[in-house]
């Protein structure tokens, strides 16, 4: 039984029972993630849920790579995952395994199907396989090649495993079902070859298992008790059984499926969250608006906000979209107690006290810590003649309910006295540039010896003692809720306003001997963290998040979201007007569709309108196992050329294998639309169309090295200004060099080039 109480899931009344029954008497729990990309918050959940069972179960939770693909995996995602798993406060002790270290074993096991008669090697191309596997609605066909004896079947393997073939020549599938309704059960590829060489492995190996090979397998082989996967995986639970039953292994695991975490304003998808680093359209995979943890810590964000967030959203059967404003208030929960209290001036407006003496300056005794805090402790804050304050706490001619500064108005400065404005000094442009005010020494403290009162208390720092400091109010990325729905593409839907980096800012002098990672509240500001680009002589602050939450919903649920102009000040915004929108009931079918997929609500209703709809979007997901991509290219740009399906020249198949060369990077998603333009009149193979049209895309560092430093030679302001700071410059010489290949060029390598070049 648990350690202690926590609430219970599906998940928990499984383990207790098995437990009870005696079927497992220790509970063994993995998680397995790919080194090919950082994590996100929606990887924290199972991490929170697989290292937290195992906790609580007194049990063992294992961290395993799962790194058989060698093209797109690196030791640098490796350390980031560890480093990001310890970070939240989770450890695997002993326990570090990799897939690759039981390549061996797997190899072993794929002989032992082939001599039992149960897979074959298949001389089929890529296409012909898909061609033969048929579509939901028709079985599909027998490979010529699986009723190879067992012995060339062996022999095949063997010299596939030497090297004697070329990629793709041949691959090793295991013999089911043709006909059975999982698609994943019709005659699975188990190895497929490929010449690269592997981060760990280094050239041992040519042929390289696949995931649901490979998964099982490995959780048989590392005694996992409880394998427990997201819901896009359920359709593999039964090859993931066929696979143990096939080959007699006892005392097996068995996989369970949760739903995953999906956010509003956020994209999830690692494909994507690449192509933000990429393109540039972020500073990197920790910039502090990405949704990985690397982000979340660089923001500011403790890790203990994030597992009480993972536990208030809860272990459920069905997908749903958590809005990423229950993670904000969970933020600020933590933070709340365990952030110190400072005053910080973003946009100052000096003021002059001009009966204070000029030689002079005070130390004022202010607490960290509000009342409501239950902890103590103070700082001295310095006092005298020449103050900042927020210049939108100043009016000349101030609005109704307006409670601060104003001419010939007093207010109380926060931890000090009160001050009246006396003067307005402006430039010879007509803005405000000082104040002279006048403050009355019998205040000190805040409170009047004549019991007068004041309606305002504002902020301030001594002008002689501030620190200078940058700081950045970081918003959303994204401005609409579901970024991958609509008729543009997902980074059409970018927040403008996602960073605002506030040079000149003034903080009091307290936080002179802050390091990084350390978390203040700016007092009428939000949270703040002194970020890594800080140095001692030029302090960096991330806004963490809000005092409270800028982006409120209104009572019109159904009204669509849209990102507001630049407010005057960060905490403080103006929402356009926003006009109801109909909303078409989710039906049945809908239903079913989303939840047998992980798709969103939209995405769902649209493609079960009508039956010619869903079958399509069913055909294309029989050839590529990714259902969000899928819908993203039917909803944004199928059904955005035409509105009746039957009307297509192609198949579902063949939209299928066009979102395939996509997101394994063949073509870029600009070229994907360009093959897409010229599927809707040819009705051509996506593959025959990029190749007809050159459009895959350059990698070669040696050709493209030339065209990123014939672009840099071209713009040496901007090279300048790059070097002396301007990192978010190398969005612009990205956007150059894709213009000057046609959009034609890996925008990894490109990056590559450029840091290399700009260093």
């Amino acid at each position: 039984m648990p350690s202690d109480k926590r609430p219970s899931n599906f998940v928990t009344d499984i383990i207790d029972a098995d437990l009870a029954s005696g079927k497992h008497t220790e509970v063994v729990t993995r998680f397995p993630p790919e080194p090919n990309g950082y994590l996100h918050i929606g990887h924290a959940k199972s991490i929170c849920l697989n290292f937290g069972l195992a906790r609580d179960y007194q049990g063992r939770c294992h961290l395993r790579f799962d790194d058989t693909n060698p093209e797109k995996e690196d030791v640098e995602y490796a350390e980031s995952i560890q480093n990001d798993i310890r970070w939240l406060g989770f450890d695997w002790n002993e326990h570090l395994y990799f897939a690759s270290d039981y390549f061996d074993k797997l190899y072993d096991f794929a002989i032992q199907l082939i001599q039992m008669g149960k897979a074959y090697v298949c001389s089929l191309s890529g296409d012909e396989v898909r061609e033969y596997r048929g579509s939901l609605s028709e079985a599909g066909r027998h490979s010529p090649y699986r009723d190879r004896s067992v012995e060339e079947n062996l022999d095949l393997f063997g010299r596939m495993r030497a090297g004697e073939f070329e990629d793709g020549a041949h691959v090793l599938r295991a013999k089911i079902d043709m006909a059975n309704p999982n698609m994943k059960m019709r005659d699975p590829p188990l190895y497929r070859i490929r010449h690269v060489d592997h981060w760990r492995q280094g050239d041992k190996w040519c042929i390289y298992p696949l995931y649901d090979f490979t998964h099982g397998l490995s959780d048989y082989l590392e005694n996992i008790s409880h394998s427990i996967c997201t819901l896009e995986f359920e359709n593999n639970r039964e090859l993931y059984d066929w696979f143990l039953d096939e080959l007699g292994l006892t005392n097996r695991p068995h996989q369970y499926e949760f739903a995953r975490l999906n956010l509003n304003y956020t994209v999830m998808s690692k494909r994507k969250l690449l192509e933000l680093v990429r393109d540039g359209h972020v500073s990197g995979w920790d910039d502090p608006r990405m949704p990985t943890i690397a982000g979340l810590r660089r923001r500011g964000i403790p890790p203990e906000a994030i597992r009480t967030f993972c536990d208030k959203v809860g272990v459920a059967k069905n997908n749903s979209v958590v809005d990423v404003a229950l993670l904000e208030h969970t933020i600020r929960d933590e933070l709340n107690t365990r952030s110190p209290r400072v005053l910080a001036v973003l946009r100052p407006l000096r003021v002059v006290l001009e009966n204070y003496p000029e030689d002079q300056s005070e130390e004022l005794d202010a607490p960290y810590w509000p009342h409501d805090v239950p902890k103590e402790g103070s700082r001295p804050l310095p006092f005298s003649r020449v103050l900042y304050i927020e210049a939108d706490d100043f009016a000349e001619d101030p609005p109704d309910g307006f409670k601060r500064l104003v001419p010939g108005g007093e207010v109380r400065l926060r931890h000090a006295y009160f001050i009246r404005c006396s003067e307005v000094i402006k430039d010879d442009a007509g803005n405000i540039v000082e104040l002279r005010c006048t403050y009355d020494p019998d205040t000190r403290g805040g409170k009047s010896s004549d019991g007068r009162k004041v309606k305002g208390t504002i902020h301030w720092v001594s002008a002689d003692h501030a620190l200078d400091a940058e700081i950045r109010v970081y918003d959303r990325l994204f401005g609409v809720e579901n970024p991958n729905t609509g008729d543009t593409d997902f980074k059409d839907h970018l927040n403008p306003n996602s960073l605002t980096a506030m040079q000149g800012c003034k903080i009091e002098p307290s936080v002179a001997t802050a390091t990084t990672g350390d978390r203040f509240q700016f007092e009428r500001q939000g949270y703040f963290c002194l970020d890594t680009d800080a140095t001692p002589n030029a302090l960096v602050f991330n806004r963490v998040v809000a005092l409270r939450d800028s982006w409120a919903k209104t009572t019109d649920k159904t009204a669509p979201k849209a990102v507001a102009p630049a407010a005057t000040a960060p905490t403080e915004r103006e929402r356009p007007a926003k006009k109801p929108k109909t909303e078409v009931p989710e039906t049945a079918e809908a239903i079913a569709l989303r939840e047998a997929h992980g798709l969103t609500s939209d995405d769902a209703r649209v493609l079960t309108q009508d039956a010619t709809r869903q079958a399509f979007f069913l055909a294309a997901l029989s050839v590529h196992n990714d259902a969000q991509a899928i819908a993203n290219w039917m909803v944004n740009e199928v059904l955005g050329r035409v509105d009746d399906i039957s009307d297509l020249p192609f198949t579902g198949e063949k939209l299928g294998e066009l979102v395939a060369l996509v997101d394994d990077d063949t073509i870029t998603s600009t070229g994907g639309k360009a093959v897409l333009a010229d599927m809707m009149t040819s009705g051509d193979a996506p593959a025959d169309i990029v190749d007809r049209k050159g459009l895959r895309q350059v990698t070669d560092s040696s050709v493209l090295e030339g065209q990123v430093a014939e672009v840099l030679a071209n713009h040496p302001d901007e090279v300048a200004r790059y070097q002396a700071g301007a990192k978010n410059l190398v969005g612009f010489f990205m956007g150059k060099v894709m213009r000057a290949t046609g959009g034609k060029a890996n925008a990894q390598t490109v990056q590559e080039i450029l840091r290399k070049l700009l260093s």
